[in-house]
């Protein structure tokens, strides 16, 4: 599993591009009917069950905003919420708080989602021995961000992008000229120590993994039955030095269990980032 990040864009310029979206040349409403010098306090409410991510972009917002706003994180990520539970509190210039409130949403509501949604596969398959891990499904300038939350959710992270990790799919094997070839080329390459994983979508395409001389550390099992799951880990697991088994495709909330239980290692979900939907919160803010 990738462990670090690359060179995603900056917290901070995802924030001011998100800012100058929504702001833009100044929040007119508020301008027009609250004081300038109105002081605040906003607090973030969870309105449905899940769990918090999100909060490092959600301080963020405040402090590109107003510097003088006060953050409190009364739940940080990982952390367990039920409706009416408060989340997060800010007090400052009541103006400030308004400017701030829908980005600051934008980004923790939908960090939740991901961690939320994260947070049941992984109790779906509590017990089985198999780990949730993500994909490349990300929104694009977000995948450190959409990765954090589903670590924050008790998931974990496949490679971050085509950089730490080769993983041979049905398109490089083709232009390989096949699996054999496509593993060789692979361990030819100036990469040392990064891991090599290939799909395969057959048992006789796994078959062929394992008997090329340059065996994989991780094969990935890509549309499977779960009859040919199970065949499969045992083909693997007989094997002298086996790799790490990967499932993917197809693979909800309602069949994950019964995959994790043919004996797999990973079970790859894009849905954890993307489609998982925002977590609902609200934020009041009152004068202080």
């Amino acid at each position: 599993m990738s462990g670090g990040f690359g060179p995603p864009l900056a917290l901070s310029d995802l924030v001011r591009a998100a800012l100058s979206e929504d702001v833009g040349s100044g929040d007119v409403t508020t301008r027009a009917t609250v004081p300038a010098d109105l002081p605040g306090r906003a607090r973030v409410i969870a309105r449905a069950r899940g769990v918090v991510a999100g909060t490092q972009a959600f301080v963020e917002v405040y402090r590109q905003v107003d510097p003088s706003v006060e953050v409190d994180l009364v739940a940080p990520d990982g952390t367990p919420v039920e409706p009416g539970d408060l989340v997060a509190g800010a007090r400052g210039a009541f103006v400030s708080l308004l400017a701030a409130e829908r980005v600051a949403l934008n980004f923790l509501q939908r960090l939740s989602g991901i961690a939320t949604l994260a947070s049941k596969f992984v109790r779906a398959i509590e017990g089985t021995g198999a780990t949730v891990v993500d994909t490349r499904k990300t929104t694009p300038g977000w995948r450190a961000l959409e990765k954090a939350a589903v670590r924050a959710g008790g998931a974990a992270n496949h490679r971050m992008g085509l950089y730490d990790a080769y993983l041979i799919k049905e398109n490089h094997v083709a232009g390989a000229g096949g699996i054999a070839a496509a593993l060789a080329a692979a361990r030819r390459h100036d990469a040392p120590g990064l891991p090599v994983e290939i799909e395969v979508r057959s048992l006789e395409e796994l078959d062929e993994a394992l008997g090329s001389r340059d065996r994989p550390d991780r094969i990935l099992c890509d549309n499977f039955s779960l009859e040919d799951l199970a065949r499969a880990v045992e083909r693997v697991r007989s094997a002298p030095h086996p790799p790490l088994v990967e499932a993917s495709g197809g693979i909800t909330l309602a069949n994950a269990r019964a995959v994790a239980a043919t004996g797999v290692d990973w079970i790859s979900v894009g849905g954890l980032t993307h489609s998982a939907p925002a977590l609902d919160l609200s934020c009041l803010i009152e004068p202080a």
